[in-house]
């Protein structure tokens, strides 16, 4: 019923924008940008001195300021509240890699319900709630995607093994850029009907990745502005942050450039936000946390939107909101209606950035990782340990309040105790299988990060995103996916590998339930790695890259249903079988 209702606004947009003849009756464009990793203090209009970005201050100049801005402390869990108004945990997503990243596929997007209403749709860069159909973003509302579905990728120039429409491709130049010429495309092919562009950026995340041009301004200089702790701070990090601030706002005046110059600026709304607190120790105005901790420094986000003519410049909000509450908020401005399947935990902000809000009532906000939750209301926080602070007095966390004000503390610990009763409780461990042939795919890629190392085989690297497996050498070694097998049939095989000459003639075996295919590696591939050579700071947990090399194994017969994929090499005659990056599937023609 709900689809129907949604199709039915699309074309009644037609009709009256036909009638009417003018670019009033025009519902708004809408352009979301998505730092990755950006702290609400790496952006100047925040008040941090140490770099300009002036194109993303001019969002907070010319329209509104939500000032107490609330996104979960990681990366997929916000993605997942910003597509659906929900809390995270409602939609499966419990972790940033191994499948429990992916958005469950009874929820409605923002994407699905504008494209319903007639927009074209369009997200470019990081996706990270899904890789395979029906996770992609291809089968969650987009019409068009560019960019990469995991949660960061190992080396940001010349990008290899992207994802067109899901299809695999390779990047040019700058990954910020380079997603950034693909909106700008976007924009431009579809400036005469409505459009919804989402640019989920990949920086500042590290690898601490960016352009000489944008570094030079950093090198070697002492910030001004410094973490709550100096000792703590990694300088080298903090400058290679800023440089990369310094590109993404570069970017972002690229897309209002663009907007400007086709007429559009006025119809359409733009905003901006990051996905979670710095990745690092740097300036945050005197927070407490960052990255991954559910204070108040690790969930607040910068957050700006402008609409000209109809959101007044210079608003400034102090009421909280969060992530959770884009989905209900652009729906509401854009007239589309809401899907009535789930219930939604955000709220419309359209009174307050309209300012015709009466005695609006104050709300908590939840955030959590990790198996840890905490409730932010306008003036107070109650942390995980059941500390409560008065978050307008004290910033930093350093003074608990429960004994003080015992009534606050008990009625926000009622109210997590209500929400953590009513919430999913998940694990770490993601029980659902990676899809294979769904309709609608034209590749089924199985990654390193969503398969199982078996005996003596391991990652790359400790995070397992933009992994691939290494240290295969052995007959009793394996790697597994558990999978499910939507439409049976005849398959091709492609392994995406790495193998030096002197190491060539492994065979390697691909079984599904009863199903066998074997075939030898007879061709060395042997590249160095990629990466180290644009890192501006020492790495962390990301994996160094390849080129790696497709090897059409040969078809195999899957039979339709669920089961353990797995890779074995019963022949073993140099010191290792291969690196593997990938398996791929296609049904054979």
């Amino acid at each position: 019923m709900i689809r129907t209702v949604l199709f039915a606004t699309g074309f009644l947009w037609g009709c009256v924008s036909a009638a009417r003849g003018g670019a009033q009756s025009r519902p708004p464009n809408v352009v979301i940008f998505l730092a990755d990793d950006q702290g609400w203090g790496d952006v100047g209009a925040n008040g941090n001195t140490n770099l300009a970005t002036p194109r993303i201050d001019s969002l907070a100049r010319d329209g509104a300021v939500l000032d107490r801005f609330f996104v979960s402390p990681v990366c997929s869990p916000t993605r997942a509240e910003f597509l659906t108004g929900r809390y995270h945990l409602r939609g499966g997503v419990r972790d940033t890699s191994r499948g429990g990243e992916r958005l469950d596929l009874d929820e409605t997007t923002v994407a699905e319900a504008f494209k319903a209403a007639g927009y074209a749709t369009g997200a470019f860069g990081k996706w990270h709630n899904g890789a395979q159909f029906p996770y992609h973003p291809n089968a969650r509302g987009f019409d068009e995607y560019y960019g990469f579905t995991s949660g960061h990728w190992g080396d940001y120039f010349d990008a290899r093994l992207l994802d067109h429409n899901g299809r695999l491709v390779e990047g040019k130049g700058f990954i910020v850029d380079d997603v950034t010429d693909h909106a700008l495309r976007f924009i431009e092919d579809h400036k005469a009907r409505p459009f919804f562009c989402y640019v989920p950026l990949n920086t500042p995340h590290t690898p601490a990745q960016v352009p000489d041009r944008f570094f030079a301004k950093f090198a070697g200089v002492e910030p001004g502005l410094r973490a709550l702790r100096p000792a703590q701070e990694d300088l080298a990090l903090t400058r290679a942050v800023l440089a990369m601030c310094e590109n993404i706002d570069w970017n972002v005046g690229r897309v209002l450039d663009r907007l400007e110059s086709l007429k559009l600026a006025g119809d359409t709304i733009v905003l901006y936000f990051s996905d979670n607190g710095p990745n690092g120790w740097r300036w945050n105005g005197g927070m407490k946390g960052r990255k991954g901790s559910t204070d108040e420094g690790g969930v607040r986000s910068p957050f700006f939107i402008r609409w000209p003519g109809r959101i007044p410049g210079g608003t400034r909000i102090p009421q909280i909101a969060g992530a959770i509450d884009l989905f209900p908020t652009l729906a509401d401005l854009a007239g589309v209606p809401l899907p009535g399947k789930n219930p939604i935990d955000g709220v419309s902000l359209k009174p307050l950035l309209f300012g015709t809000a009466k005695d609006w009532p104050d709300r908590a906000i939840l955030s959590h990782w990790n198996g840890k939750f905490s409730v932010r209301t306008q003036r107070h926080r109650l942390d995980d340990a059941g500390r409560l602070f008065d978050m307008e007095a004290d910033p930093g966390q350093e003074r608990d309040l429960s004994k003080d004000q015992p009534e606050a503390a008990a009625r926000l610990s009622a109210h997590l105790a209500r929400l953590r009763k009513e919430l999913p409780t998940v694990s770490k461990k993601d029980e659902r299988p990676f899809p294979v042939g769904h309709p609608g795919s034209f590749l089924s890629p199985l990654p390193a990060r969503d398969g199982e190392p078996r005996g003596g085989v391991r990652r790359s690297a400790g995070a397992p995103n933009c992994s691939y497996f290494t240290n295969w050498t052995r007959p009793d070694d394996r790697i597994a996916w558990y999978i499910e097998v939507a439409t049976a049939g005849t398959y091709e095989a492609i392994l995406y590998y790495t193998c030096p000459k002197a190491d060539v003639g492994s065979t390697v075996e691909l079984s599904f339930e009863g199903s066998r295919l074997e075939g030898t590696v007879t061709e060395p591939h042997d590249p160095p790695l990629r990466g180290a050579e644009h890192d501006r700071a020492t790495r962390g947990s990301e994996s160094y890259v390849k080129d790696f090399k497709p090897m059409r194994l040969g078809r195999i017969e899957l039979k339709a249903g669920r089961g353990e994929l797995s890779l074995r090499a019963p022949k073993v005659p140099g010191r290792q079988v291969m690196d593997l990056r990938m398996v791929v599937f296609s049904l054979a023609k």
